[in-house]
């Protein structure tokens, strides 16, 4: 019993050196780019030894990818979370989706530098770490895919629609509306920001009366 402690205080220690690690490094790339930033700079930031960084990372190359992994990953789960919630409280589809769209915008509000710099390495084809990211970034929208999956097996939403392009389209309609949120209309609050996506999930944007 006195091992099994031992060994999950040590883990739980790295895990919080990690964390450490990572929000140094998202904070200092988001500020000057990757490759200005140096290995020196994220130990510093994170208060650790420099040695520190390579024994939990072989490179500063390797600590961007698992960060992208790690950032994602949260995202993931936030969205995964919020669609096993609706159905939890007998929810349809829709509002599963609608649940994952404030999930997204409550992740991008807690990690506004992460976002930036995901969006930003989604444009770029040169980065060593260019597949480990096309993976996590499915693993994030095959979650929004289930739920169209669900909604037209059950006759909630059109057998036309595309899955696979529409959950890309929500995906990227939360990261860029909040991105623009919190860079050129900062007064707004979440829940408007929530709300005016909801009525565009929604069809509600026509002024149109049924």
């Amino acid at each position: 019993m006195e091992s099994s402690s031992t060994t999950a205080g040590v883990s739980t220690r790295r895990e919080a050196t990690r964390q450490k690690l990572y929000e140094a490094a998202v904070t200092l790339i988001a500020e000057q780019g990757f490759s200005a930033t140096t290995v020196d700079e994220i130990a510093e930031r994170a208060g650790v030894a420099k040695g520190t960084v390579y024994y939990n990372f072989a490179s500063k190359s390797v600590l961007f990818e698992e960060l992208l992994r790690h950032g994602v990953g949260l995202l993931t789960a936030s969205l995964r979370e919020a669609a096993e919630g609706t159905a939890r409280a007998g929810g349809g589809k829709v509002d599963a989706l609608d649940a994952m769209i404030r999930a997204g915008l409550v992740f991008i509000d807690r990690y506004p530098a992460f976002t930036q710099l995901y969006v930003a390495e989604l444009w770029r084809t040169n980065r060593a770490w260019k597949s480990t990211l096309m993976v996590v970034r499915q693993e994030a929208v095959a979650v929004v895919e289930g739920v169209l999956r669900e909604g037209v097996e059950n006759g909630e939403f059109s057998e036309e629609i595309d899955v696979s392009l529409t959950a890309s389209a929500l995906v990227g309609m939360v990261l860029v509306a909040a991105l623009d949120w919190q860079s050129f209309q900062p007064e707004r609050s979440l829940d408007d920001v929530h709300a005016a996506l909801s009525r565009l999930l929604q069809g509600r944007v026509s002024g149109r009366r049924g």
